[in-house]
């Protein structure tokens, strides 16, 4: 069912993933929504937190290493993530962020791997992925 879900979004993935700046924007207003969410998204959100990264390291062309599925899938998660009519709408204080955190986890899950292999990227260059910066900086 999720997979489905993801399915519609796949197209506008692609499109965002043609046109980097199209994607830092649309980082950004993920970035806004889950910090506003962060208790709702308890459960997963340092893993979407890494998501973010992952896409902006592709983005800035640090880590070049996701499979183009890899990364149609997660920005078609940040799609989902973002629309405000969705499985369980939005609008539904408490409940709305409920199938984004499930959407969000069915991707880290599917992901695991290629997550896995990025996060032990970062931590032998030392990189702190910063989302609202052009470049990725070294930990200071």
């Amino acid at each position: 069912m999720i997979r489905q879900l993801l399915k519609r979004f796949e197209p506008k993935a692609n499109k965002y993933l043609l046109d980097k700046q199209k994607t830092q924007g649309l980082l950004t207003k993920a970035s806004s929504k889950a910090v506003e969410n962060r208790t709702g998204l308890k459960g997963i959100y340092h893993k979407l937190q890494l998501l973010f990264e992952a896409i902006k390291a592709w983005k800035s062309g640090v880590y070049p290493h996701f499979p183009k599925k890899s990364l149609v899938m997660i920005v078609a998660a940040i799609l989902y993530f973002l629309a405000p009519i969705d499985l369980i709408p939005d609008f539904l204080l408490g409940f709305g962020i409920v199938d984004d955190a499930a959407v969000l986890a069915f991707v880290v899950k599917h992901l695991g791997k290629d997550l896995e292999q990025f996060e032990k990227w970062k931590e032998i260059e030392d990189k702190t992925i910063e989302i609202h910066d052009s470049f990725p900086s070294k930990k200071e």
